[in-house]
Parts: C-alpha cells; structure tokens; sequence
C-alpha cells in the first residue's frame, strides 16, 4: 500500500527520499494556489524562477511576468501573487506564458525536482490531485512551502485534508507527520478560513488587504486539473 508523509518545510527536505515518489508541492498563500488557477483560466504554462531577476528577463522573450516578495508584488512585473491577478481580465493571460518567482513556493517546486512526478497541489484542485495519486498508486511527499523555512499551518492543513481524502487506500498511520497534519485537518475542516484567521501568514495577508484571497484559496475542488512541474515548465497532466 502506498503511503503518505508531509514534510512541514522544505529546509526539511535532505531528510526524505523522493526518488520513485510522487511530490505535491503546496503554497496555499498563495503560490500553488495562483498556478492552478492560472492554467484554468487557459494560461498556457508557467515557467518557476528562484530569483527575480531571471524572472524579470523572460518579459524579453514575450512571456507574462509575475513575482512577489514578503507578500507584495515585485517592481517591474505583470502579475503579483494573488489568484485574482488571473481572473480580473485586467492583465489578458488566456494564451500566454507566464514567468513565475515567489518568496516560497517556487524554491519549494525546484527543491523537489528529484521525485518522480512533482504536482502542484492547492485546495482549489484537491479532489483532482487525490485522484492523480490514485492512478499513480506511488508514495506520497506532501512538500509544504512554508514561510521563509518555517512552518505553515495552511500547508499543513492541506497535508492533512488530501491525506483524508486518500484514506484508507493509502497508509496514512505510519508517519507522526501525517498524523498531526489529519489531526489539525479534524479541527479545521469544518470551517477553514475562520480557522487559519488565527494564522500568522494570513495576518500577513490581512495587514496587505488581501483577505479575499485567503477565503479564495481555501475553497475546494474548484478546479479539475493537475499541473506538474515537468523539464523547467508547469504544466497541466494529460
């Protein structure tokens, strides 16, 4: 039987093997959240930079450029973080190619790359990504983005709900980890956004008036596809 663990930051991640596993990154504030909705409203895909200044340099080479830092959207770049950025219809991204960079959940996706498949997991697109594994029927690292490598209860959050949703086709006993995560998805299910209000990233959010984001990015199943982080480019599962 598969199994299924998180690792809470990805300063955690020497401490796991992700060869022949599936990693699902998660940046529910708002990263991961942003590129499953990006390629749902027909971006065509994103390319997830470390740094800002390559980011920056792909405007060169015709692609949208989004970027963010300590919440906040960089100078100089098309796009923030926020999912909103890709459904207002004020920056036109059906068809386009976006550049991506983020304070955490693009590092998240490149220090992953060593796993099999590396999926961009939100709650926005959790039945669908629950299912994906399904069909992989491959171990499980939930790989939570965290703030600055630091822990994120949102993340982990996230851990716990695709870990329920997984059960019991998946061994989610095995790992204290994965059994703290279902622990804190127990208390949380049942109103997730009042529940994380006590969090501090969305403290954060709230102080930059983005709360409309937080209560976005909780919603489930919004979306039915799978993007992953496949030769450089994040792309939607076939």
């Amino acid at each position: 039987m598969p199994s299924v663990d998180i690792c809470f930051s990805p300063e955690l991640l020497p401490l796991y093997n992700l060869q022949g596993r599936v990693a699902v990154v998660v940046d529910i504030l708002r990263a991961t959240s942003s590129m499953v909705t990006a390629l749902a409203q027909g971006v065509t895909y994103l390319v997830p930079h470390s740094e800002l200044d390559p980011c920056r340099a792909m405007a060169a080479e015709g692609y949208l450029t989004a970027a963010e830092r300590d919440g906040v959207q960089a100078d100089g770049v098309d796009l923030g973080n926020s999912p909103f950025g890709y459904l207002d219809g004020v920056v036109p991204v059906r068809g386009r190619a976006v550049a991506i960079t983020t304070t955490n959940g693009t590092r998240a996706l490149h220090l992953s790359a060593a796993a099999e498949h590396v999926v961009v997991g939100a709650f926005l697109n959790l039945g669908a990504v629950a299912e994906f594994l399904r069909q992989q029927q491959r171990d499980v690292v939930v790989v939570c983005a965290g703030w600055k490598g630091m822990f994120c209860l949102e993340d982990t959050l996230f851990g716990g709900a695709l870990a329920a949703r997984l059960a019991p086709g998946f061994d989610t006993t095995s790992s204290d980890a994965t059994l703290a995560a279902l622990d804190l998805w127990q208390a949380a299910s049942s109103n997730v956004a009042g529940y994380l209000l006590k969090s501090a990233h969305v403290r954060r959010l709230n102080h930059l008036e983005a709360h409309k984001d937080m209560e976005f990015c909780v919603r489930q199943d919004v979306y039915d596809l799978v993007p992953v982080f496949r030769n450089g480019k994040i792309i939607v599962a076939q």
